[in-house]
């Protein structure tokens, strides 16, 4: 009886220790790709799944949104510019079978897909498109990536260019170059006042010629205005319209 007690508490141990290595629990965003003699199997969970050791293999896969820094790339834009951008990029596993199977390390193989087609999208582009359209950059990096990942069951959701850097000549010239747009606008502006100034002159000085009357209530009004400024210690008297048209006729009258 001691003999049978030996023999079987030690196998009940390692019975025990087996299945509890056996047993797999996989929580509601994980997914187990399972593995027969090293032949796929299926996809298993979540919750409770039994492996046979030495006969199954079960690879865990994590079907969260993964966010990826991606490191700072030297870009040549159009232009010849030299930029360093870095972005983020939001993708997950919508096949774990494909994301196991058909590429060694599928995180791995994002982040290097996503530097070369950052370089590659931007090296297209002038700099100021890449400060000024983000966000149609970002839907192209994000459609070059969804496509090519696809084959690896993968999903990039979004891509986001977080920033182009540029060393201090190139943001001098910048700013330079921005305050010449701002003088040539004010310029611009300027003349643009002048000449509708210039015009609104030579409309009211037509309507003053045809109308007479109206230079003489022109006349008064600048009077008034003169003589009700407190500050103002000399007045000029301009003369009447009409008197310099009457010496304006005898002159011609005795010249002919």
């Amino acid at each position: 009886m001691g003999l049978l007690a030996n023999v079987i508490i030690p196998l009940l141990f390692v019975l025990g220790g087996l299945l509890v290595y056996m047993i797999r629990v996989l929580r509601e965003y994980e997914r187990g790709v399972m593995f027969f003699l090293g032949r796929y199997q299926g996809v298993k969970g979540p919750g409770l799944v039994i492996v046979l050791p030495g006969l199954q293999q079960i690879v865990k896969v994590d079907l969260r949104t993964i966010v990826m820094d991606v490191p700072s790339q030297d870009v040549m834009s159009r232009d010849n510019v030299s930029v360093k951008v870095n972005a983020v990029v939001y993708f997950r596993v919508m096949e774990p079978e494909k994301a196991i199977i058909q590429v060694e390390d599928f995180i791995q193989a994002t982040s290097q897909l996503a530097q070369t087609t950052l370089r590659s999208v931007l090296g297209h582009h002038e700099l100021d498109e890449m400060l000024s359209e983000r966000d149609k950059l970002n839907r192209d990096i994000q459609e070059i990536l969804d496509k090519q990942t696809d084959a690896w069951g993968i999903k990039v959701a979004n891509v986001e260019i977080k920033h182009v850097d540029l060393d201090e000549s190139m943001i001098r010239a910048i700013a330079r170059q921005a305050e010449a747009e701002r003088e040539r606008r004010a310029k611009v502006i300027h003349a643009d006042g002048e000449l509708q100034a210039s015009s609104k002159l030579l409309e009211a000085a037509q309507i003053m010629s045809q109308q007479p009357e109206a230079i003489q209530l022109r006349y008064l009004q600048t009077m008034s205005d003169v003589a009700s400024d407190s500050k103002s210690h000399l007045i000029a008297f301009p003369l009447p319209i009409d008197l310099l048209k009457a010496f304006q006729t005898a002159m011609q009258g005795k010249n002919d």
